[in-house]
């Protein structure tokens, strides 16, 4: 898996019928308490995908997430919300629904009128009402722009739900990755994920200065390079992040055709990731949450006799997990890489190099 290689674009729509769109206001001159700085990310799902949830953080700002929980009778999502602005930030999802029903999208709920729908949008939140000014937040009309931008093509870094978003003493963004599975019974299936950093733990290790996301692929993956003695210096000086309500938050996604108690178990261990990536993970200032999509576009070998107590697709679930667990370290170091500076947060770049 160290190995795994990347999708076409390396990105959470290498996953095909997956769409990803951001909305975001940020004033040149935002700071720390004034200013516009903070957004929405959407990943819409045009059709539907099966989808589950795991939440870890003891702090946790979420919509829908009770719904997921595979006994429970709804199989699949249109869209999941990921955005900023607390808890006042989950009134984005009523733009997404708002979006989605004018496009006739949901749950069609009068067989006689396809107009009468419930369009199904979880979400969560993280925790930026410092950055910037605390009154300006994301709004259901966030939501439903960035619904409408939902694209292939999205744009990583300081964006969307990661404006404001802080990785322990440097500045947290979006950041998203791929991998396409070359062997065995899962060969062929994409499992990718985009996440949004936001973490009160730090996302690098103090005595090298590289991501702690870099453990399972190595510096070289990534173009990385240890950083001089100087600017490791200037990295450790910065002072911890002064807050106590924080969070990542993010999706993962497959094209393989998993049910909801396989997805539920892809968000179990999406959180692998998390916890390689960030130190400390899950803690109680945190409300980590990772969402789970299978759009059921591909198919999977089933060739492997098990014994019938097992589920028949157990192998190639085993892949998937693993692979989750990579594609969510390696998208959290993009985050952190792909991030520039906001309100005076210094980003990665510009302390320990490219």
């Amino acid at each position: 898996m160290v190995n795994a290689a990347p999708g076409q674009n390396n990105s959470l729509t290498d996953v095909p019928g997956v769409l990803v769109g951001h909305h975001h206001v940020l004033d040149p001159d935002a700071a720390l308490g004034a200013g516009a700085a903070t957004g929405c990310t959407v990943v819409r799902v045009p059709g539907g995908a099966v989808a589950s949830v795991d939440v870890r953080g003891g702090g946790p700002g979420t919509r829908e997430t009770d719904l997921l929980d595979p006994m429970n009778t709804v199989r699949q999502v249109d869209a999941i919300l990921l955005a900023g602005g607390s808890a006042y930030g989950l009134a984005a999802a009523d733009g997404v629904m708002r979006w989605l029903e004018e496009n006739g999208a949901g749950i069609v709920m009068d067989p006689a009128d396809a107009g009468r729908v419930v369009p199904i949008v979880p979400g969560a939140v993280i925790f930026d009402l410092p950055v910037g000014a605390w009154d300006i937040r994301p709004t259901a009309e966030f939501g439903y722009r960035a619904a409408e931008a939902a694209a292939v093509d999205f744009a990583r870094g300081s964006v969307g739900a990661g404006v404001g978003a802080r990785a322990g003493s440097i500045k947290g963004g979006v950041g998203t990755a791929s991998i396409v599975l070359s062997d065995g019974l899962a060969a062929g299936i994409t499992v990718a994920a985009l996440i949004v950093a936001n973490p009160v733990g730090s996302v690098f290790d103090p005595r090298t200065g590289l991501p702690w996301g870099c453990g399972t692929d190595g510096p070289d993956y990534f173009g990385l390079r240890a950083p001089t003695a100087e600017q490791l210096a200037a990295a450790n000086a910065l002072p911890v992040k002064g807050t106590v309500l924080n969070t990542t938050i993010g999706v993962v996604a497959t094209d393989a055709p998993l049910d909801p108690a396989g997805c539920r178990r892809v968000a179990v261990t999406a959180h692998d990731g998390l916890a390689r990536a960030v130190r400390p993970a899950h803690s109680p200032l945190d409300g980590d949450t990772i969402f789970a999509l299978a759009t059921g576009t591909a198919e999977e070998g089933s060739d492997l006799p098990l014994p019938p107590a097992f589920p028949p697709d157990l192998v190639v679930l085993d892949e998937i997990c693993t692979a989750a667990a990579v594609v969510v370290e390696r998208a959290i170091v993009d985050a952190i890489r792909s991030a520039h500076s906001v309100a005076g947060i210094p980003a990665y770049h510009d302390l320990l190099g490219a």
